[in-house]
């Protein structure tokens, strides 16, 4: 699943393309046809990310709510459009550009209400200029859930997936199985700082950057991260290879369904 810093990108990428511009609207596959028809030929007015979820408005009230899930795909393209495939949820396209958007969890019409309820539900976002870290660290700190859980409950922090969450407490020497009520402030602002500066640079770059300058591979002399994510990361799908800093092995075991990696001699309890 995306995580936060590449929804932001696509506000970014829909924004630059469409906002201001007269934009076509249509749901070649169907189930977005009659909301489609409601918005064909109006201007994109703006592009808004929250964690995992997108928003594309029009006029004053109206916004397309997308969220990618595991499978949605958001794919870009010069005018004029190739014939879109019956796959294709939603495609927006102008005279200059297009973009197609396939198999999201969401893609639905919704008004200035039901998005506020959507934001409402969602902790902060590091990328938001809105967001308020206390707002994250007041619920951490009364729980017994583990770090590495709390770190992906969209709830208590939005937009931190699974490379995020095992990469910012490696950064900060912090045992992924530390109960939330265990973590000081300082602890907490040393993480939120270091997740608003990495997701900044992955919303530039377009991926994910999580080692420090003497941790490239180009000061260690080693080979680069070869896998399809790309970046380069200390302890993210890098099971039983040696930890960049200790030379020890990184480990790996499941927690709250998903995968989690870390290094036990760097991370200790």
């Amino acid at each position: 699943m995306p995580e936060g810093h590449t929804i932001h990108r696509l506000a970014q990428d829909y924004a630059s393309r469409f906002s201001g511009r007269v934009t076509r609207v249509t749901s070649p596959q169907g189930k977005f046809t009659d909301a489609a028809a409601l918005l064909d030929g109006q201007a994109l007015s703006t592009a808004d990310a929250h964690g995992k979820h997108l928003f594309l408005g029009f006029r004053d009230a109206d916004w397309i709510h997308i969220h990618l899930g595991l499978f949605g795909k958001v794919t870009f393209g010069p005018a004029p459009a190739p014939p879109p495939t019956d796959t294709v949820r939603l495609r927006l396209a102008d005279d200059t550009s297009y973009v197609d958007l396939r198999g999201p969890t969401t893609c639905a019409l919704i008004t200035d209400a039901e998005k506020d309820a959507v934001h409402d539900r969602l902790g902060p976002d590091p990328l938001r200029p809105d967001a308020d870290p206390r707002a994250a660290y007041r619920r951490i700190s009364r729980s017994r859930t583990t770090i590495a859980a709390l770190l992906m409950d969209q709830k208590v922090i939005a937009g931190v997936g699974n490379v995020y969450r095992a990469e910012v407490l490696f950064r900060h020497g912090i045992d992924p199985y530390r109960a939330g009520r265990d973590l000081t402030p300082a602890e907490w602002e040393g993480i939120w700082a270091d997740l608003v500066a990495l997701m900044r640079e992955g919303v530039r770059h377009n991926r994910i950057d999580t080692v420090r300058p003497e941790h490239t591979p180009e000061a260690m002399g080693r080979p680069p991260r070869v896998d399809d994510h790309g970046g380069e990361v200390y302890v993210y799908r890098r099971a039983n290879r040696p930890c960049h800093i200790c030379g020890g092995e990184i480990r790996t075991a499941d927690l709250a369904a998903r995968n989690l990696f870390w290094c036990p001699t760097c991370q200790r309890m």
